[in-house]
């Protein structure tokens, strides 16, 4: 089965790996090479795929693995930019402040119980 052209110019720059998978499965996964491990040359990611009993269909699914993470760290974030806040959440936080002073000061003693 031929690969999409994007991930048959990436798998130029890839190391193929099959390999013999481990785990339940029986002879079909310990005889078999179906496992792919791809190891992305210029960057050293590094993706496997074991979910198909499939060598080909596990090299895809391992080359889109390596695609979608050199597109993740390709794109850069979104900057940041400092805002202010707003006069009513300004306003609104003081008074909370007041209460909260307030109430601590009535926690002190009374001028009864120091007599």
């Amino acid at each position: 089965m031929p690969l999409a052209p994007a991930l048959e110019r990436l798998a130029r720059d890839c190391d193929v790996t099959p390999y013999k998978s481990s785990g339940p499965g029986g002879q079909k996964k310990n005889k078999a090479e179906s496992s792919v491990r791809v190891r992305h040359l210029p960057s050293g990611i590094v993706r496997i795929a074991t979910e198909s009993r499939s060598q080909a269909r596990n090299r895809e699914t391992a080359l889109a693995r390596v695609l979608e993470e050199l597109k993740r760290r390709a794109r850069k974030p979104k900057p940041r930019r400092p805002t202010r806040p707003t006069r009513s959440a300004v306003e609104q936080r003081l008074a909370g402040k007041r209460l909260e002073a307030e109430k601590k000061r009535g926690r002190g003693r009374s001028a009864a119980a120091e007599e």
